[in-house]
């Protein structure tokens, strides 16, 4: 399954200056690990952050309340799964996406 992980600030994005580098440790961690397949900024970047991560919905759950800027109560994730439907074919190998699921793009 893939999930959706919104983060948002809990207070000042200054707030989290001093996990910034537990929280850096953490993406790389994860995205050796595979669980992460993109992470980012959002723009403005004072809003938070975005990951897209796949896995079971309760390890994904246990991955993000080990995030440094959760563990400090300065940021807190929303969780979405989603169960793609159809899937470009750049994405359908990273993504585990069966055959029946990838649609080619228009000529």
């Amino acid at each position: 399954m893939l999930h959706l992980l919104v983060l948002r600030y809990l207070g000042a994005e200054e707030d989290a200056g001093p996990h910034v580098a537990g929280h850096v440790a953490y993406l790389e961690r994860h995205h050796r690990e595979g669980v992460f397949l993109l992470s980012g900024q959002t723009v403005p970047s004072d809003d938070g952050g975005v990951i897209l991560a796949r896995g079971e919905r309760a390890a994904v759950e246990r991955v993000a309340a080990g995030d440094p800027f959760v563990r400090a109560g300065v940021a807190a994730y929303t969780i979405t799964t989603v169960d793609p439907g159809r899937v470009h074919p750049a994405l359908a190998r990273p993504l585990g996406a069966d055959d029946a699921r990838v649609r080619e793009p228009a000529p």
